[in-house]
């Protein structure tokens, strides 16, 4: 990979940027997933999580934030860092960041099926072959009426509606997905049967940039 991940996360910092559009929507289908969750503990899994900055400030402040046991999982260290320390100011006793390959499966093994799995800033930098098998073992990672959340890009090609395809042949449905005129993709699935068993040892993408 050339790309770095620590730096590409200053878009942030412009209100204006898609980033930060995707951001807030993203944050929006988190609070909720959490809102319409059953009561009791709750198991989330972040993968190529960043900064945290998806998951961990909505968990701070949702009434719901303290049922969630969370993982994410991150490759850049000093992007796990920056989550680390975000979960410490913010007392997330539950929430996890482990610096480690996002793709491999045994990453989650102890917490799949989970009741929220987030896909975030993974799709638009894999092959479209990788896309269509980690949709499929979303089907794994996510637990019964559980709810993946996802982002790609709206620019050609536009692999969204063919994702919404994939997802729902591995037997979601879908909640929400942003317009072609919002600039930013965004979906939400909700997983309608058994999870899939999780496979060992397993990658599943490989980044391309």
């Amino acid at each position: 990979m050339t790309e770095d991940w620590y730096a590409w996360h200053d878009d942030y910092g412009d209100p204006d940027s898609p980033l930060s559009r995707r951001l807030t929507e993203v944050r929006r289908r988190v609070v909720d997933a959490l809102d319409q969750a059953p009561p009791g503990p709750l198991r989330a899994i972040s993968l190529c999580a960043g900064q945290g900055r998806d998951l961990i400030p909505v968990l701070a402040e949702h009434p719901r934030g303290s049922d969630v046991t969370a993982r994410l999982v991150e490759l850049d260290a000093r992007n796990a860092e920056v989550a680390r320390s975000a979960v410490a100011t913010a007392g997330l006793a539950t929430v996890e960041v482990v610096v480690g390959d996002a793709a491999r499966t045994d990453a989650y093994a102890d917490l799949a099926p989970a009741d929220l799995v987030l896909v975030c800033g993974v799709f638009g930098n894999i092959p479209e072959a990788d896309i269509r098998a980690t949709v499929g073992h979303c089907a794994a990672l996510c637990a019964t009426g559980g709810t993946v959340i996802w982002t790609r890009h709206r620019r050609d090609p536009d692999l969204v509606p063919a994702i919404c395809d994939w997802f729902a042949a591995s037997g979601f449905e879908q909640v929400a997905v942003s317009e072609p005129a919002d600039g930013v993709g965004v979906g939400v699935h909700r997983l309608r049967t058994a999870p899939r068993p999780l496979p060992a040892g397993v990658t599943m993408f490989a980044f391309d940039r």
